[in-house]
């Protein structure tokens, strides 16, 4: 993410995508039973970032409202509070989650 976003020259975006990776991988992590997780990052246009996470898991993630005392369950709400957009496409192999 670091030296995609240097490149880029969007350094600002740095906190912010380093969470969102954060969070979508920890997802696949957690709800897959694969051991590959793909991390794509592309910059289709000025001041624009996609960030993508591919897993092998046919289930889609769901987000969740949590209780103040619950340990898990507000990932994918930062997600949509740090991003424009975000979702999943089921793919031939799993999932594929994306935000932007």
């Amino acid at each position: 993410m670091r030296t995609a976003l240097a490149a880029w020259g969007l350094e600002r975006l740095l906190d912010d995508g380093i969470l969102i990776v954060t969070e979508l991988v920890a997802n696949a992590v957690q709800h897959t039973e694969g051991r590959r997780i793909r991390v794509s990052i592309s910059s289709p246009s000025e001041n624009y970032v996609r960030i993508g996470v591919v897993d092998k898991s046919r289930t889609m993630p769901v987000r969740r409202v949590a209780d103040d005392n619950d340990v898990r369950g507000r990932g994918l709400a930062l997600v949509d509070a740090l991003t424009s957009r975000w979702g999943t496409d089921r793919v031939p192999w799993g999932k594929a989650s994306g935000a932007s």
